[in-house]
């Protein structure tokens, strides 16, 4: 059975060993669910009223869709497993879903949650413009047995596209007959992806309904069909996300809603300083750790606020968090390996939000309860949670400078400040440091109480510098107390971009490069995918430093994992604890 009350229970802001309340009798989220029911916010909801929030309200009408998402899905069920059979039953070995952000994000849960079951496909996402990441893709495929599955709302996302162009043409090049038969489009109607597999020959395509957002649409084709190719039970899958529906509906007070008493506490604490929503998960759950970070900051994170949400930051003790910090827990049962963790920080006087779920399946239960809990902080905080007003920045910025790279065939640079073991720092203020540690602990010790450090990875993925850049958060935490948020670029900029420009200007931003070995040309594009990469790092970095965000680019020289070994010691031996 589904547990449809939010389940969670917490201590008091601040701390008192003889004051012990519910995260629901705290006055700023006793304030914010009153504001909720006193706008008849669920009344409101279920009839689609877009004048809850701020904004556009023929644009946010038309992005509703996820609201009846689940019910709609339940009639396309046959379908989608009909599909995922006829692949099955042709022996294809690996699907690879090319795609960014909402587009993929889900897959990535599924994968992690279930994986494929026997006799079904692997599905692999690649949501890199990485060439080695490319080229490491391509070098694990047989690609007579590979469906390539083309996702993207808009239908013209860059990197999407970009890795279509190159696997067609490896495609072709392999003299695989009929080429279009290997990929399968999902977007939305009359959108140019719509267009191009027409024109192409794709196996199949799906149309998904368009007034559903890209980091809503887990319960859409975007996330069913995947699902569906691993083997996974889509149908019981909706049946979880229905009954959570139904749990949510206006029927229920907005205080007995597990969605509302979500959304109401994340942004009530919000309101009160306890921004960085850090997520523990369960090892089976980690995916839904990204899912969630797109929704939370991509919908929330704009005019100058929002929630800072922090994902797969290694667990500490209580004294190395700030009073800035909320913890939700989604686990499932039996697995209590974070519990002393959680208690601590109970005890310690951190609210602690639990969400415990009795089996994987209830992930589609989980979609449903963030979305509309989302929905609800929205108009909480007063903000549209269905637009991205501050991403065109950085897709303009993008599209310049490869613009000047045809023109040119180079990108601008950043003056370097200063260079030691293998680092180059530039921070592109126009001044010199008097050596990189210098430079780089200055830039850090900026932080104060309340913010945050993003580390934006534009590194070949790999198990060794994922470990790295861990340990070099787990640093940074420790000795400056503030929240930590590690992600690989250009995933990142589909995720948490639009909170980095519009959020609270709390960040500080160190952006890591490092030196492409070999580029991958991309078919028709009169360039490669390190190019394409580098003026993504390059105008994510200009179009921070033009909104006022504190910013700071590390290069690192030779191998990856050595040279984030030397700035974790630079760090280790400069940074002082607080």
């Amino acid at each position: 059975m589904i547990r449809t009350d939010a389940d969670y229970a917490a201590t008091t802001v601040p701390p008192s060993p003889r004051s012990v309340d519910q995260i629901d009798k705290l006055p700023a989220v006793q304030e914010t669910m009153d504001t909720l029911e006193a706008q008849d916010f669920l009344d409101r909801l279920w009839v689609k009223d877009a004048t809850l929030w701020k904004g556009e309200v023929p644009s946010i009408r038309h992005r509703l869709g996820w609201l009846t998402s689940p019910t709609i899905m339940r009639g396309h069920i046959e379908d989608i497993k009909s599909f995922a059979d006829e692949i099955r039953r042709l022996q294809f070995t690996h699907v690879v879903l090319l795609g960014m952000g909402g587009a993929c994000f889900a897959a990535d849960v599924f994968n992690l949650a279930f994986g494929s079951k026997m006799g079904f496909p692997d599905v692999v996402v690649l949501d890199s413009t990485d060439p080695a990441a490319v080229k490491q893709t391509l070098d694990r495929l047989a690609l007579a047995r590979t469906l390539f599955i083309v996702a993207s709302k808009s239908g013209d996302t860059p990197e999407a596209l970009a890795l279509y162009e190159y696997f067609r043409a490896q495609i072709e090049a392999s003299s695989v007959p009929r080429s279009g038969i290997h990929f399968v489009a999902i977007t939305d109607p009359g959108r140019p992806l719509d267009k191009i597999a027409a024109e192409t020959g794709f196996r199949r395509t799906f149309l998904n309904p368009a007034s559903i957002g890209a980091r809503f649409s887990a319960l859409s084709f975007f996330g069913l069909v995947p699902a569906a190719l691993m083997g996974i039970d889509v149908k019981s899958l909706l049946e979880r996300a229905h009954a959570m529906v139904e749990a949510c509906g206006n029927t229920v007070s907005a205080r007995d809603n597990a969605a509302v008493r979500l959304g109401g506490a994340l942004a009530g604490l919000a309101k009160a300083g306890r921004d960085k929503v850090t997520l523990v998960l369960s090892r089976k759950l980690h995916g839904l750790g990204p899912w969630i970070e797109q929704l939370l900051a991509e919908s929330l994170g704009k005019n100058g606020r929002g929630v800072v949400p922090v994902d797969d930051e290694p667990l500490g003790s209580p004294v190395v968090y700030g009073e800035d910090r909320v913890f939700v827990a989604i686990t499932l049962d039996g697995d209590d390996l974070a519990e002393p963790y959680l208690d601590a920080l109970e005890e310690a006087g951190h609210p602690v939000i639990r969400i415990p779920i009795q089996d994987p399946l209830e992930i589609g239960a989980e979609f449903f309860r963030w979305e509309l809990a989302t929905a609800a902080a929205g108009v909480a905080l007063g903000v549209n949670p269905f637009d991205e007003p501050d991403g065109a920045r950085v897709r303009e910025n993008i599209s310049a400078l490869l613009a000047t790279w045809r023109k040119t065939r180079r990108l601008p640079e950043w003056p370097v400040d200063a260079e030691e073991n293998g680092l180059v720092l530039m921070t592109n203020r126009g001044t010199k440091s008097p050596s990189l540690s210098a430079g780089l602990v200055g830039f850090l010790g900026q932080a104060r109480p309340g913010d945050y450090i993003a580390i934006q990875a534009y590194l070949t993925p790999t198990v060794d510098t994922w470990s790295r850049l861990q340990e070099l958060r787990t640093v940074l935490r420790d000795r400056l107390k503030v929240a930590t948020t590690v992600a690989y670029g250009p995933r990142y900029l589909h995720a948490t971009s639009q909170l980095h420009m519009g959020g609270p200007p709390n960040g500080l931003f160190l952006q890591l490069t490092g030196d492409d070995k070999e580029d991958v040309l991309i078919p028709g594009a009169g360039y490669g995918f390190a190019t394409f990469k580098a003026a993504q790092a390059l105008g994510d970095l200009q179009t921070l430093q033009d909104a006022g965000r504190r910013v700071v680019r590390v290069h690192l020289t030779g191998k990856q994992p050595q040279a984030l070994e030397q700035l974790i010691q630079v760090v280790q031996r400069g940074v002082r604890r607080r």
